[in-house]
């Protein structure tokens, strides 16, 4: 079912050129991209990102590879149903449906951030759809480093971490930008492009849920991890900014 809805922000059309497609999903919605012809490309984003994320990828290989980048349900352009909780492993139904809806075989997934865990738990019960994986600064697995728990604790525990998130939109507003390598990059458009699916303190919740799930969703994680085995024969390409 094709539907047309307005953009709920404007973003700067010479850096996402893309058409506009929404799915459905429960109450609300899923906004995503499909642009290009060829072997298909499913783009998962982190957080506190969106497509946008991908708008280079998907211009330089729409000519040889059919490029999907989707929005969870609460992230870029998608709307989050009714009762939504904003964990990854809501996340990972949703996109789990999107990929049953689309009918997507035998594709290249491309994960990137919370991508990974949200992309993993699909792949390792799905081995037979998977051509590649491309995993870029992510994981798949219960924190277990010190400074992973204690940014967790910090960003997704302390009253504080919940404060910068609703109240300074902390993640898009400052961490986004810091993390661009060549500061020319960092323009106006980019930084509004992060922040303006953000408005409201009530709509930052996302990006605090997913750092406190770092911790929470051991068990999740843990489950994802031992069936990563699973993959052992796909090929793979990590690319790692450092």
């Amino acid at each position: 079912m094709k539907i047309a809805i307005k953009r709920p922000f404007d973003v700067d059309a010479s850096e996402y050129p893309f058409k506009d497609h929404w799915l459905p999903y429960r109450d609300g919605i899923i906004h995503y991209i499909d642009e290009g012809q060829g072997p298909t490309v499913l783009l998962l984003h982190g957080n506190p990102t969106w497509s946008y994320l991908y708008r280079n990828v998907i211009k330089e290989l729409s000519g040889s590879c059919r490029l999907i980048a989707l929005d969870y349900p609460g992230f870029g352009m998608s709307k989050a149903p009714s009762g939504y909780g904003f964990t990854p492993q809501e996340q990972s139904a949703a996109v789990e449906e999107f990929i049953r809806h689309l009918g997507l075989k035998h594709f290249v997934l491309v994960v990137q951030d919370w991508g990974g865990p949200v992309g993993f738990h699909y792949a390792v019960r799905h081995r037979e759809n998977l051509r590649g994986i491309v995993l870029m600064n992510t994981w798949a697995w219960p924190a277990t480093l010190m400074p992973m728990k204690l940014f967790s604790l910090a960003m997704g525990g302390w009253p504080l971490g919940y404060w910068l998130q609703t109240q300074r939109n902390f993640f898009a507003a400052k961490i986004v930008p810091h993390g661009i390598h060549h500061a020319e990059n960092v323009t106006e458009s980019l930084r509004k492009a992060y922040t303006d699916p953000f408005p409201t303190p009530q709509s930052r919740i996302p990006t605090w849920v997913f750092p406190w799930q770092i911790r929470k969703a051991k068990a999740w994680l843990a489950h994802i991890e031992a069936k990563l085995p699973f993959l052992s024969d796909v090929p793979a390409q990590i690319l790692w900014g450092t």
